[in-house]
């Protein structure tokens, strides 16, 4: 809990606490959107007594009621909250980290402005609460900085808060004419350039500084029309929460919308909001591990060398008359085989890389399968064979330099005639080798938007 504040914790079915900044705005939420105006119960509520701190403002679990909260109207709690709330629900803060992941620089300003407008324009047909006189609405939003003239309803069906983001973020680079953000819109939103692998600070996610960014003409016009308005998104990243907690807690957020907004119909804080709702990803490991799972487990075929226990049992013989041979069935190979290729031009960090050789670790552990590891960029640098379960993966360094082909590494690999391989890349480099064998591209999120030439890829996040 910050310094100076008080915590009158409820929600998840806690009950409102009579004493609490929020109680009266809640239950007039409830009252009004019995099922909609309930979300408020699933979310923690602070009292902060700091006077600098903003009405109200969210992390994306709790919401932090400051002192000047109790002198605003009503109506305009009830609005303040409402708002708030469906910033928790639909995972505002968290989807923010989790853009500013893919492509590093993310203006958490404009990334607001952009959230408010699709939670305002939701709430905006209801009558029994009322919005801060500078609000920012969907349809307004689009008028006037993409030229897109739609009602709010169609609005709230087409658009969800990342593809907003990007449309309206034309900040350029002071020093380059704004080139990187060309190179960044032709390959679908990645910061990272196709000459080098430099941005190293930009896919650590940390976000460049304001001043090294001016405002095209579409962010300076979301800014003004928001000039004034509350900020009231904090994102704070929780380095502790496994890879899993994300995709849980939208999956029961998501979850929890469809149920509320069912039962309030026409009543409902959601209104038509269908393109914004929380999305709900299968973490990589799970689907590592059943790709994995199914190309390493062991197949029988036929074997011409042994009978099928059924012509053994009846002697070869059906009655009187001898049957014709039957043959067995045995292990096609005595072990599955894993390749991993590890491009160490790419970019990948040093938690990414312990995630990944424990999954790798216990997945030929579990499959009894063995391990070669090929090292390289545009040749092979080391090859090691590895028991199942015993490898070094996470020793692996990353040297950084620019130039990859993957031809020299995918045709070592198909030396040793695998059941599937798997390779840690950022996909940049040619591939003039396809082998027979299916090939699994596992990509930092940074590089999601880069194409595999071949084979299937899962974005490592």
């Amino acid at each position: 809990m910050p310094d100076g504040s008080a915590s009158s914790d409820f929600g998840a079915g806690k009950g409102l606490p009579p004493g609490h900044r929020g109680t009266r705005a809640i239950q007039r939420m409830v009252e009004f959107a019995p099922s909609t105006g309930g979300l408020a119960l699933w979310v923690k509520h602070l009292d902060v007594s700091d006077p600098a701190a903003p009405v109200v403002s969210t992390d994306g679990t709790t919401l932090r009621y400051g002192p000047s909260f109790p002198e605003t109207p009503l109506a305009e709690q009830v609005g303040f909250v409402a708002h708030e709330v469906l910033h928790v629900a639909l995972r505002h803060p968290q989807r923010y980290l989790e853009l500013q992941q893919l492509l590093g620089d993310v203006d958490l300003d404009l990334f607001n402005i952009c959230a408010d407008a699709i939670v305002n324009s939701s709430l905006s047909h209801l009558t029994w609460l009322r919005l801060p006189r500078r609000s920012v609405y969907l349809d307004e939003l689009l008028r006037d900085t993409l030229g897109i003239r739609e009602d709010v309803e169609k609005s709230l069906l087409e658009w969800d808060v990342e593809r907003l983001y990007r449309a309206i973020d034309d900040r350029q680079q002071a020093d380059n004419g704004g080139k990187r953000d060309q190179r960044r819109e032709k390959q679908g939103g990645s910061e990272e350039s196709q000459d080098g692998k430099n941005g190293r600070e930009t896919q650590q996610g940390q976000q460049t500084k304001p001043d090294e960014r001016k405002d095209g003409p579409k962010a300076a016009t979301a800014r003004a029309m928001a000039a004034g308005a509350l900020r009231d998104l904090v994102p704070t990243p929780d380095p502790d929460s496994p890879p899993e907690a994300e995709a849980q807690a939208a999956r029961l957020w998501s979850e929890r919308i469809e149920r509320s907004h069912a039962s309030d119909g026409m009543h409902s804080m959601l209104r038509a909001l269908v393109a914004d709702l929380p999305k709900i990803k299968t973490p990589w490991e799970r689907a590592l591990r059943s790709q994995l799972a199914r190309a390493l487990s062991k197949k029988l075929d036929l074997s011409w060398s042994r009978p099928a226990r059924s012509y053994i049992a009846n002697q070869g013989r059906m009655g009187t008359r001898r049957m014709p041979f039957e043959p067995g069935v045995s292990l096609a190979k005595p072990v599955p085989r894993l390749v991993v290729v590890v491009d160490v031009s790419g970019s990948v960090d040093e938690k990414m890389l312990d995630r990944f050789a424990l999954e790798i670790e216990a997945i030929t552990r579990r499959q009894e399968a063995g391990l070669m590891l090929i090292i390289g960029d545009d040749r092979v640098r080391k090859v090691a064979r590895y028991e199942p379960g015993v490898s070094n993966l996470r020793e692996i360094e990353f040297d950084g330099r620019g130039d990859t082909d993957f031809t020299p590494l995918l045709m070592e690999a198909d030396k040793y005639a695998p059941d599937i391989a798997v390779v840690l890349t950022d996909l940049d480099g040619p591939a003039r080798f396809r082998p027979r064998w299916p090939v699994l591209w596992a990509v930092p999120e940074a590089f999601a938007n880069a194409a595999a030439p071949f084979g299937r890829k899962l974005v490592l996040s």
